[in-house]
């Protein structure tokens, strides 16, 4: 197998600044909060297109998803603003970053629709796990991006451990 040459997602400089913020803990604490939040309200919007009973508690568990995601998104903006000097749209999550647009873009036509009675209910709630399969997407990214990240730290790590040996 040929080696390939990595980019690392964190110069040593914005790893440094990533790892004494606390923004990065705010961001650790949000997204599994995010993640149960959405588990528990595709469960409503599920229970109410199976048995057309629980609108209210699905409407409002939606309208709760999207405000835990509005303040992962200003919460890590401000993440990256600390760690890359850019609001959004830093290089290395660039991609992540649009994908991020389209998911809140998914969330708030909901509430949007939701106030102006602009869908009938079963719509309403299809366009809820539209914007939710779009937020799956968008975590998976993160996963994997964040993933590789911790794996090129350890690469690095066990390198820099072999040179001093």
């Amino acid at each position: 197998m040929a080696a390939h040459a990595t980019i690392s997602l964190y110069t040593p400089e914005q790893r440094a600044r990533r790892d004494a913020t606390r923004w990065t803990l705010v961001q650790g604490v949000l997204a599994p909060v995010q993640f149960l939040v959405c588990l528990v309200s595709a469960s409503l919007v599920i229970r109410y297109l199976v048995t057309g009973e629980g609108l209210a508690a699905a409407n409002v568990s939606v309208l709760v998803k999207t405000a835990v995601l509005l303040l992962i998104m200003v919460t890590g903006s401000v993440w990256e603003k600390v760690v890359f000097d850019e609001w959004l749209f830093a290089a290395p999550f660039f991609w992540e970053d649009v994908v991020s647009m389209g998911v809140i873009a998914l969330h708030l036509a909901y509430v949007g629709a939701l106030y102006a009675d602009a869908l009938a209910p079963r719509a309403l709630m299809l366009l809820a796990l539209v914007a939710y399969t779009a937020y799956i997407v968008n975590a998976v990214q993160f996963v994997l991006k964040l993933r590789a990240a911790r794996q090129q730290e350890r690469a690095a790590t066990l390198a820099f451990a072999e040179r001093a040996a």
